[in-house]
């Protein structure tokens, strides 16, 4: 009997080293081909780019997989507790399998076998950073073949007993929360926080903790709006194993039970008021230096020049003006849409898109329409549940206000000229009569707006259009158009720096110009097609003369102003010809804007940009745009020493002097010139107003000591925008509402006076000096050693008249008075 139970002991003795032989192949096989579990030191997760303003606004965030990485550190413990008594109550005992949990499922399989419930789950935290880190790439695998599944779980177990001796238990949990996916986007729990709830990790209430904490299992199970009862139990189940585990107190778990899941999804895109345009601008040039993949997978941080404030003022000033100019000169282009009205008109309405950007206008339909009014009943808001808001807003709309909607070219006698009901139209509340409406439609005329700091070139407020949402077209960096009489100043500058002074007098008589064989003789005219005779560089600046311009460009050759072009960054290679000189190449509203800012700033070549740095995911800097050399900033601390010395380097591209000169006969462009509209800006202002034939295009660039700011009108199809549509009567009042508003605070500042500039008192209708009680004397800047002329010289009078070049103001006049009654 003994030798019996012997032989038996022995024969199972060889079958268990057989089956543990068998066993130890198997699990051999299986390891060969496992991944390197090292490989999660490396781990760097697609994580979401961010970008800021200037004030640390959060302004757009761009992501494949929308992540931000938390160390485990900034992670509360409640959140953390949430999780794992969620899914794996005994995480930090077990070795990376936990023998307890698969006895429960083992026991749950049998009793609930032929049943068709789905088998309970016994994967550990662990096991689950093995498969979605290491073997996502079987999921696929399973689906062909059932076997694959039970394979999977081996190699999470062996994967886990692996990782369990590499890793922390803190370590696993951080890469564990960063990782798993949680509905609408988001993965890992700091941006399914902000996703969901709008708040960081912090902020977080126990009953949103409990709720993310249920979403790994199954997102889509547990969807707030459509499965709100499954989300509320599973909710509830995770605050009981909570309570179980001791993580929270009874009181404590049972409060919160009683809450509802409350959302605020957070929004994507672009998420500052009125930077739609700067933000897209940001986006294209991130991906332009690092590019796509960097972008939206890279975590990379950006930091850009926005001032929030100024960009919502910018938008504004542009917005109202472009709204008055569709008022004075537009006419009535019809609704929106129509719909059928119904008893119910409000869920009709709601299918029409409003334009996202505009949040001051509602869409509106149409009720009743009579002779003094109409009654309109406004879009109804969409909840966050889908659902709409059960208001229903309506009010009147007066004739009164809806006088500029034109209809075939009048003005119209009755409401119901212009609206019918059942018509789908924009409007906006009054700001007078509170509860009544005002009628409002989108300008077909557009334009940009460009504000920059002349002396870092760092662009602090961009608007590219009138809304975004209506057209992503960025007219202040993707639209070429001719600048006009705003070129002009940098004619003048070349001018200025080779040897003319402002008090230089050039012949404004008729010229003609032959452009070659077969081509007709050019004859530059001036804005109203009269000519005034000798004038001075000032006079021809502030008036805006055109052919005394021309001929000043004659005088000192175009290769000259073309190199003067390039150097301002306006042109990259300027043909040559004397058209140019009057603005008849093409540039942006971002590029004149620099070349104004260059001026402003005393003639140190500036680079713009909308972006301060870039830090990649560990907060290292990876692009600055300042690239001024800073002495002694980098000390560790202070023990004496002097201030840090920023040693600036940039290219001085036009003489200080020469740059003060120039501002100062734009300052008479404000004073006394095409721009004296500006003047309401009650500061110290230099610019000048451009506009190109047939009024296409209306410009008007300025800047004060501190501030370059850059508009632009004109519509997108280049085409005459009406008699008197010049750039001091449509784009100087969006300047001067833009300036006043954006330097409201600041006291006003008079321009510097670079060292060895002379001011002396000339008569500025002649140039020469002026003696005491000369009527229109000013102050002039000369060079030193270039005091305003003895004599009355002037520039090209021989060959445009046949006199000579020097000659007394009142020969000159006589001349002119004899010759025709234009000047």
């Amino acid at each position: 009997m003994v030798k019996f139970f012997g032989y038996l002991f022995g024969i199972g003795a060889v079958f268990a080293l057989l089956i543990a032989a068998g066993v130890w192949m198997y699990l051999q096989t299986l390891s060969e081909d496992l991944p390197d579990y090292t490989a999660l030191k490396n781990y760097e997760p697609p994580v979401m780019t961010r970008v800021h303003a200037a004030d640390g606004s959060l302004m757009a965030e761009y992501a494949t997989q929308r992540r931000m990485f938390l160390p485990i550190q900034a992670i509360p413990d409640q959140l953390k507790e949430a999780f794992i008594a969620a899914e794996d109550k005994n995480f930090y005992k077990h070795i990376g399998v936990d023998p307890e949990g698969i006895a429960r499922a083992s026991v749950r399989f049998v009793q609930n076998y032929g049943s068709g419930r789905r088998p309970e789950g016994a994967s550990t935290i662990t096991q689950q950073v093995a498969k979605n880190f290491l073997l996502s790439d079987l999921v696929s695998e399973e689906r062909r073949r059932r076997s694959a599944a039970y394979e999977r779980k081996v190699k999470e177990a062996i994967l886990s007993l692996r990782i369990e001796q590499a890793y922390t238990k803190d370590e696993i949990l951080e890469l564990y929360l960063n990782e798993i996916y949680f509905g609408f986007g988001a993965y890992g729990v700091a941006a399914a926080s902000l996703i969901y709830f709008d708040k960081s990790v912090h902020e977080l209430s126990l009953e949103e903790i409990a709720y993310l904490a249920a979403l790994p299992k199954a997102p889509n199970n547990y969807h707030p709006y459509r499965k709100t009862e499954a989300a509320v139990a599973r909710r509830n189940y995770v605050l009981d194993r909570m309570m179980a585990d001791g993580y929270i107190t009874t009181a404590e778990g049972e409060e919160a039970k009683q809450k509802p899941i409350v959302v605020k999804p957070r929004e994507t895109g672009s998420r500052l008021f009125a930077a739609e345009y700067f933000t897209e601008e940001v986006r294209r040039e991130v991906a332009e230096i690092f590019g796509d993949k960097r972008l939206y997978e890279g975590g990379l941080s950006v930091r850009s020049t926005l001032d929030p404030e100024l960009q919502k003022i910018a938008r504004k000033s542009l917005m109202d003006g472009l709204i008055k100019f569709d008022h004075q000169r537009g006419s009535w282009r019809g609704p929106v849409d129509r719909i059928t009205l119904g008893a119910d008109w409000g869920v009709d309405l709601a299918k029409i898109e409003a334009l996202s950007d505009l949040p001051e206008w509602r869409l509106a339909v149409v009720l009743e329409s009579g002779s003094d009014q109409a009654r309109v009943g406004v879009q109804p808001e969409t909840l966050v549940s889908g659902q709409l808001s059960d208001e229903r807003k309506a009010g009147p709309l007066f004739l009164e206000t809806m006088k500029w909607a034109r209809v075939n070219g009048r003005a119209p006698n009755a409401v119901s000229d212009v609206l019918a009901p059942g018509d789908v139209v924009y409007v906006q509340e009054s700001s007078v009569a509170p509860g009544t409406f005002e009628l409002r439609q989108i300008p077909k005329v557009s334009g940009a707006l460009v504000a920059m700091d002349p002396y870092t070139g760092r662009v602090l407020a961009l608007v590219g259009g009138f809304s975004f949402a209506q057209s992503e077209f960025n007219r202040a960096t993707q639209a070429y158009r001719q600048p006009g009489s705003s070129f002009k100043p940098f004619l003048y500058a070349a001018a200025l720096d080779n040897g003319y002074t402002p008090s230089s007098v050039i012949m404004d008589a008729p010229l003609e110009i032959s452009q070659g064989p077969g081509l007709g003789t050019w004859r530059p005219q001036n804005y109203g097609g009269k000519f005034y005779g000798p004038s001075t560089l000032r006079t021809g600046i502030e008036l805006s003369r055109n052919v005394m311009t021309v001929r000043l460009a004659q005088d000192m050759g175009m290769p000259l102003v073309a190199e003067y072009a390039k150097r301002f960054g306006i042109y990259d290679n300027m043909l040559p010809v004397l058209s140019m000189s009057l603005g008849a190449g093409e540039t942006t509203v971002l590029r004149l804007t620099t070349a104004y800012a260059t001026i402003a700033n005393g003639g140190k070549k500036v680079r713009p940009t909308l972006i301060d740095r870039i830090q990649d995911r560990y907060g290292r800097t990876i692009y600055k745009h300042d690239s001024r050399i800073c002495d002694g900033c980098t000390q560790d601390s202070w023990s004496g020493q002097g201030e840090p010395t920023l040693i600036d380097d940039r290219e001085q591209v036009l003489d200080p002097m020469t740059a003060y000169q120039i501002t100062s006969m734009m300052e008479g462009v404000v004073q006394r010139g095409t721009a004296t509209r500006v003047r309401a800006v009650g500061r110290p202002v230099a610019g000048k107003t451009g506009t190109t034939n047939d009024e296409k295009d209306a410009w008007f660039m300025g800047f004060t000591p501190d501030l370059a700011v850059g508009v632009f009108v004109g519509y997108d199809n280049p085409k005459p925008m009406g008699r008197g549509a010049t750039g001091g009567q449509v784009a100087a009042p969006i300047f001067t509402e833009f300036v006043k508003q954006a330097l409201a605070d600041k006291p006003p500042v008079e321009f510097r006076v670079p060292r060895g500039l002379q001011l002396i008192a000339i008569n500025r209708g002649t140039g020469q000096r002026a003696t005491p009680g000369t009527p229109g004397a000013i102050l002039e800047a000369f060079k030193p050693g270039m005091a305003p002329n003895d004599s009355y010289s002037v520039i090209d009078f021989q060959s445009s008249m046949g006199v000579p070049t020097s000659v007394s103001p009142e020969a000159a006049g006589a001349v002119f008075q004899g010759t025709s009654g234009l000047y």
